[in-house]
């Protein structure tokens, strides 16, 4: 099975079978709406045979009630002219975490606490290499600013039960449940539009459902902690549709750094990531097959252009990994550190072939 990622914002949803599509590239389309959405409910597995069960089972579903009670102020809803997502309150002062695609080129957004209250939300700062963005809120009453508590992901593993609170397809504050599938994956982004799409390290899988909607709200634990932002769901071109029970989000940990850093300084000041310099277009051959990543451009400075790569260049692999694609690259160098000497073997204007040296610098902010 073929997996390709889709992000999960989703145009506002219509109850006459409205299937308006995400504000991100390959977002799948909402679909139509029933009378009683199955996304719109908490799911608890239910109570089995026997007073021990049956005990274990009631106190399970009462630490779901729990966690829905407790982080559901913390989640807001975020609406743009070309779509919806979700959001969770950092802080006090009005700083909303996002993602970079939920919010695209606006910058200014509506935000809709779990209370009702609309403002209007100020994008302080965004960052598509980890998709993630801050938006600001100001004039809102203080019952309304409830700061979500963060967890520490590295302390993740799989089997660990985790529940997704957003506003999939328009259904405010919907709960969907299900467990850590995996941690450490690596995943790249789609790109189109004005969301050039990213690389997540370190991304979350999760079972619990991501559906269009659900991208920037909260991925959480039984201790009421969020442990990542839901961002990524993915679908089986096969089956024309996603692959129920495999969704991404990106770790707590990643979350509070890149947004602590935007909501310093306005930006991001250490992404992190290690980054070659260059502006690349997609090379392919006269039948539309990949071939490399072109070079278009090197930005001042370039670890790229001071190893010798130059323009009209091809780069057809980086620390002995097969480069064919743009998202090949992406992926490649989320491996590697800023800082770290690695071989890239490029392709001349001429035909000729060549591997360089590269000290890879960091991907700016």
């Amino acid at each position: 099975m073929r997996l390709l990622l889709t992000a999960g914002a989703a145009a506002p949803l219509l109850l006459a079978g409205c299937t308006g599509g995400g504000g991100h590239a390959g977002a799948s389309s909402p679909g139509t709406a029933s009378s009683s959405p199955a996304a719109a409910s908490s799911s608890t597995p239910p109570a089995s045979s026997g007073s021990g069960s049956t005990g274990a089972a009631l106190e399970l579903q009462a630490a779901y009630v729990k966690v829905v009670h407790e982080v559901r102020p913390s989640v807001v809803q975020i609406t743009t002219s070309s779509g919806l997502g979700s959001g969770v309150i950092y802080d006090t002062k009005g700083d909303i975490v996002t993602n970079d695609h939920v919010v695209g080129n606006a910058r200014t957004v509506t935000v809709q606490f779990i209370s009702g209250t609309k403002a209007t939300g100020t994008v302080v700062g965004t960052f598509a290499g980890d998709d993630l963005a801050v938006v600001r809120v100001s004039g809102v009453s203080a019952r309304d600013l409830h700061p979500a508590s963060f967890a520490d992901s590295a302390k993740l593993q799989a089997g660990d039960i985790v529940l997704a609170i957003g506003n999939p397809l328009a259904y405010q504050s919907s709960v969907t449940s299900g467990i850590i599938s995996a941690v450490g994956r690596t995943v790249t982004e789609p790109k189109s539009g004005p969301s050039p799409g990213g690389v997540i390290v370190n991304a979350i899988q999760t079972s619990a459902p991501i559906n269009p909607g659900n991208s920037g709200g909260a991925l959480v634990d039984l201790n009421s902690r969020v442990v990542g932002i839901p961002t990524l769901s993915a679908v089986d071109p096969e089956i024309g549709g996603e692959a129920v029970g495999i969704g991404f989000a990106i770790p707590s940990s990643t979350v509070t750094d890149i947004a602590g850093q935007i909501i310093r300084y306005g930006r991001v000041v250490n992404s992190h990531k290690a980054d070659l310099g260059v502006y690349s277009y997609p090379a392919v051959t006269l039948t539309g097959q990949p071939i490399g990543v072109a070079v278009a451009g090197l930005l001042p400075n370039s670890p790229a252009g001071k190893a010798g790569i130059k323009p009209g260049d091809v780069i057809t692999g980086i620390n002995g990994t097969t480069v064919k694609t743009e998202s090949d690259l992406q992926s490649a160098l989320a491996q590697l550190k800023p800082g770290q000497t690695v071989p890239v073997t490029i392709v001349r204007p001429d035909g000729s072939t060549a591997t360089v040296k590269v000290t890879l610098g960091t991907l700016p902010g």
